[in-house]
C-alpha cells in the first residue's frame, strides 16, 4: 500500500514538472515556441512511460498535439493524467466496488 502511495506521489511531482517545462516556452517570445519542436515528441513519449496501455497512448496523443500547437501549453496534461487516473478513474471503480 505504501509502495503504492509513493509511485502515486512520483507521478504526480514528475507530471507537475513536466507541465512546468511545458509552461517555459513563454518565457523566451517566439524562440520558446521552437522549442516544443524538441519538446512535444519527448513529452509523448514520457507519458506513454508514466501511463502504460491504450489509455497511455491517447495520453501521449494528446500531450503531443498539445505541446506542438502554439498557445495551447498552458493545458496541463500531464496534472490532467494523473488526476483522471487516480481520482476520477479510482473513484469510479470504487463506485462499482461499493454496488457489488
Amino acid at each position: 500500500m505504501a509502495k503504492e502511495k509513493d509511485e502515486k506521489i512520483k507521478k504526480l511531482l514528475l507530471g507537475l514538472l513536466f507541465d512546468a517545462i511545458g509552461l517555459l516556452s513563454f518565457t523566451i517570445p517566439l524562440v520558446g515556441e521552437f522549442s516544443d519542436i524538441v519538446w512535444a515528441p519527448l513529452s509523448a513519449w514520457l507519458m506513454t512511460k508514466m501511463y502504460r496501455g491504450k489509455i497511455g497512448q491517447a495520453a501521449g496523443v494528446i500531450t503531443f498535439v498539445e505541446e506542438i500547437i502554439p498557445g495551447l501549453d498552458v493545458i496541463p496534461t500531464f496534472t490532467i493524467m494523473w488526476l483522471y487516473t487516480y481520482v476520477f478513474k479510482g473513484s469510479r471503480k470504487k463506485e462499482i466496488l461499493e454496488a457489488k
